[in-house]
């Protein structure tokens, strides 16, 4: 970071390189099968990175966040406008076509999917209870209205800390931690119909 602050291009490569696959994961995670087919989770990305280049400097000299939540607010931003852009383009809203929230859990990523492919000790039996917890959880979650589906998100699938949530939601620790406890209790009677039915 201090690097790139002196304006050293490698440097700054390599800090907007770091993020990139967070980036993409909590990108694709966040767009809908109806924008997914128009633009690719790396498009998104790749505009994001090209504007924090081109802000770095400002950020550096006065950063209001750490950079993974500075950059993450940059992608939240292009996410919208690209379902803004192409609802426009095709004239009816992709909003009753999918949540915002589309698949993408951590399984489904390339570092768990690596982790899956290296533990051994997973058997297809295994294997088969995971992917149907996870069809599950995606079923419960897809039923939360946005606000209890992004704070759940943020906390298991990117790893925001709750201080790290608190400061992307513009919220105080204690309301964010509160947002997220009132979040868990409205997934769980959802989860426990998801097993019954």
């Amino acid at each position: 970071m201090l690097r790139a602050g002196t304006g050293d291009q490698q440097a700054v490569n390599g800090l907007l390189e770091r993020h990139r696959d967070a980036l993409r994961r909590m990108v694709a995670m966040r767009m809908d099968h109806a924008l997914q087919r128009r633009v690719d989770a790396s498009d998104i990305v790749q505009e994001v990175l090209v504007e924090a280049n081109r802000r770095l400097k400002e950020y550096l000299a006065n950063p209001p966040m750490p950079f993974h939540l500075w950059l993450r607010h940059m992608a939240m931003d292009r996410i919208i406008d690209a379902h803004r852009r192409h609802r426009e383009a095709a004239r009816r809203s992709l909003d009753r076509e999918q949540p915002l929230y589309a698949h993408g859990l951590p399984d489904q990523s390339a570092v768990d999917l690596a982790a899956m492919l290296h533990d051994r000790q997973l058997t297809p039996a295994a294997a088969a209870t995971q992917h149907e917890l996870q069809r599950r959880f995606e079923a419960a979650i897809n039923r939360l209205d946005e606000t209890d589906r992004e704070v759940i998100l943020m906390r298991h699938v990117e790893q925001l800390s709750n201080h790290e949530v608190a400061q992307s939601l513009g919220l105080s620790e204690p309301a964010a931690g509160m947002r997220y406890l009132r979040a868990i209790r409205r997934l769980r009677p959802l989860l426990d119909e998801t097993v019954i039915g």
